[in-house]
């Protein structure tokens, strides 16, 4: 097998997956983790948690793929059937492994929990398999190789999954030769620009290269992706480099970034290379615009902190903010925004400070509708009315990333005023 011919079929089992009472986030993980490595997942099935179902559509995806990749059903409940279903149509035994039983017990007992009999479950597998550690839960994965193929079986919560696919999972298939070296497309992500008219920006550029180039077009809040890639090999990574740079100079300060990084991310960069620090104020988002920072490493060097203020009261307390403004003006008003935004960057000592309050979403106001941002700068301070009609949750996420991208459209702008040289954006992917 060879990266570019390897067929990977990922098999996502349980009941609450069909019932729509969790989301398959395994299919979007593994399938982005493969991509940037060359590969692609062929096929996704997700089935029920009876075993027959499983043997079946698992003795299917055997005999068509090069690796199946199972999640789910590994657990030490009755209706945890992978094992069984699969050893079935491998036709291996099932074995008690007394290491992972030992690591088991370890775990429940560092835990200071009671251990049920019915967890020594986990311990069983394939005669001919070998045991995945789970450090963030008890059940282990299971790797196998038989008859020219691979075999991986993963414990289905996400965050026992994906832990265990990067550090376990991706260096065996490398080892193999399975993995292609470096990235197979380069991705220019963008913010604050629409599909549609991205793609007309970009269409007489990318039309030079006929279809020798596939472009993809990926739109999701807070940004769209145009994915470079020559599935024959065409052109080069070095041509689709230079390609990608050329659609980012070409779209000025719309391009966010080569790769994956997050709106926040790529803003508190710009916070941190200018060594300027961040407040934010909130209403009705509920500190979703301070948690984008929070989640980004080394926060404290950038981000000051924040103030989620719901009421006249509190705006006033903790921002300092003239009554009469709330008054004259109302809480969901330019006025308010800026007074928040200013309020924040001074009580807190930071040189930028963004602010939001709107998004009702009751019977007076529909949610979305009304909502106002304040940005705080050291050259002064505004305010900006937006409107994003739709569910309330919708509105709140689009309300963090406008105001993400307004303050990192002002940091460019300061950057390029003062002379400084952005210098050439990373193609780390």
């Amino acid at each position: 097998m060879t990266p570019k011919h390897t067929r990977i079929e990922l098999l996502t089992l349980g009941d609450e997956l069909l019932l729509g009472l969790t989301a398959n986030s395994h299919l979007t993980f593994v399938g982005a983790q493969l991509a940037r490595r060359g590969l692609a997942l062929a096929r996704n099935v997700t089935v029920t948690d009876d075993a027959e179902v499983i043997a079946r559509q698992f003795a299917e995806s055997w005999a068509a793929a090069d690796v199946v990749i199972t999640s789910g059903g590994l657990g030490p409940t009755c209706d945890d059937r992978t094992r069984e279903a699969v050893a079935g149509v491998l036709g291996q035994r099932l074995v008690f492994d007394e290491g992972a039983a030992a690591a088991i017990r370890e775990r429940f007992a560092r835990m200071r929990r009671e251990m049920t009999e019915n967890n020594l479950k986990q311990a069983m597998r394939p005669e001919r398999g070998e045991l995945l550690p789970n450090p963030n839960g008890t059940a282990p994965g299971i790797w196998v190789e038989q008859d020219g193929k691979v075999l991986c079986m993963l414990p289905g919560p996400p965050s026992e999954l994906q832990p265990m696919f990067v550090a376990q999972v991706l260096p065996r298939l490398a080892a193999r030769g399975l993995l292609a070296e470096g990235e197979a497309y380069v991705q220019v992500r963008t913010a604050g620009i629409g599909e549609s008219l991205l793609e007309t920006r970009l269409a007489p550029v990318l039309a030079r290269h006929g279809d020798a180039l596939s472009v993809a077009w990926c739109a999701h809040l807070g940004a769209v992706d145009c994915r470079l890639s020559s599935p024959d090999g065409r052109m080069g990574r070095m041509e689709l480099e230079a390609l990608a740079r050329e659609c980012a100079a070409l779209l000025g300060d719309d391009f966010l970034c080569f790769g994956h990084d997050s709106l926040a991310k790529v803003t508190a960069d710009l916070l941190r290379s200018g060594e300027r620090m961040l407040a934010v104020a909130e209403t009705a988002t509920g500190g979703m615009l301070a948690n984008c920072f929070a989640e980004v490493s080394g926060a404290g060097k950038f981000f000051a902190g924040g103030c989620v203020c719901y009421s006249n009261e509190s705006k006033m307390q903790l921002l300092d903010i003239p009554e009469d403004i709330l008054i004259q003006h109302g809480a969901v008003s330019g006025e308010t925004a800026v007074a928040m935004a200013t309020g924040a960057a001074e009580r807190l000592g930071a040189d930028y400070a963004l602010s939001i309050t709107g998004v009702r979403g009751d019977s007076s106001v529909p949610a979305g509708e009304a909502i106002f941002m304040g940005l705080y700068s050291p050259k002064g301070a505004w305010a900006k009315q937006l409107s994003f009609p739709g569910s309330r949750e919708i509105a709140k996420q689009r309300a963090v990333n406008a105001a993400l991208d307004w303050l990192r459209r002002e940091l460019l702008r300061t950057r390029s005023a003062s002379g400084l040289e952005a210098g050439a954006p990373s193609m780390r992917m």
